[in-house]
């Protein structure tokens, strides 16, 4: 399933240097990234060629805000029986499992030597975090984070380090459940998309807002590494379309 955000994201751009227009997804240095690009742009029924005019300046900053949005009206009609707090750039010590690192940051407040050993990894603000008021929460309680999505235009390797540093520090300093720790992008090579998938369970899924698009683009234009890529990720159960993610939150 393609996100219902997608078409108003994913189209053309024109490059400063050349003047030319490619997908605003692709790697404009890779030729296999601009060909699936296209495809997918091509199954989208995007109009080829033509760079809409009110397409957004940072697409990274876009995609959080689209798949906030999203998630504030769908999953309020999904299960209407919880209580949603969906917020950008939250830090992750307004939730029940991670309150105690506001100790953490009076006392490194207040302490040089513990700011020096300690650093600021402690200070997590997810792209978009998915909280749930418990039912039997007393008022001014924090709601339970429930998810945190890190959302990713695209794949490249210094992004990849940063997703799984800030998921390893969510997994290390919790007190009590884990939360979901999902990655949304529209990168459009298999590949690349492994190479967060491949990890040692950091995220648990990953989300392409034009699955079906890129499904589609892959078996008609891939090459042998790419179909692989794709068919082993999607078999592993780490990568799945956008359209999943909102049962996914939903049902847990």
């Amino acid at each position: 399933m393609n996100a219902p955000f997608a078409i108003n994201l994913l189209g053309w751009k024109k490059l400063k240097k050349t003047g030319k227009l490619v997908p605003n997804n692709a790697d404009s240095g890779s030729d296999t990234s601009k060909l699936l690009a296209k495809h997918t742009l091509e199954a989208l029924g995007v109009a080829p060629d033509v760079v809409l005019p009110d397409a957004p300046a940072n697409l990274g900053r876009a995609l959080e805000h689209a798949v906030c949005d999203h998630l504030k009206t769908a999953l309020p009609a999904a299960a209407p029986e919880r209580v949603w707090h969906v917020d950008h750039k939250v830090p992750v010590a307004d939730f029940a499992q991670y309150e105690h690192l506001d100790r953490v940051a009076k006392a490194m407040r207040e302490n040089t030597t513990l700011r020096v050993d300690l650093g600021r990894d402690y200070l997590i603000k997810p792209d978009v975090t998915v909280g749930i008021m418990r039912p039997t929460a007393e008022t001014g309680t924090r709601p339970h984070l429930h998810a945190a999505v890190s959302c990713k235009w695209t794949i490249r390797s210094d992004r990849v380090q940063n997703v799984r540093h800030e998921f390893l520090q969510m997994i290390r300093y919790r007190r009590g459940r884990l939360p979901h720790l999902m990655v949304v992008t529209a990168e459009p090579m298999p590949s690349r998309l492994a190479s967060i998938a491949r990890g040692t369970g950091e995220a648990d899924a990953i989300y392409h807002v034009a699955f079906d698009a890129l499904k589609t683009a892959v078996a008609e234009v891939g090459n042998a590494k790419q179909r692989d890529d794709l068919s082993e990720i999607i078999e592993q159960g780490h990568r799945l379309p956008h359209g999943v993610l909102l049962p996914a939150l939903s049902s847990r």
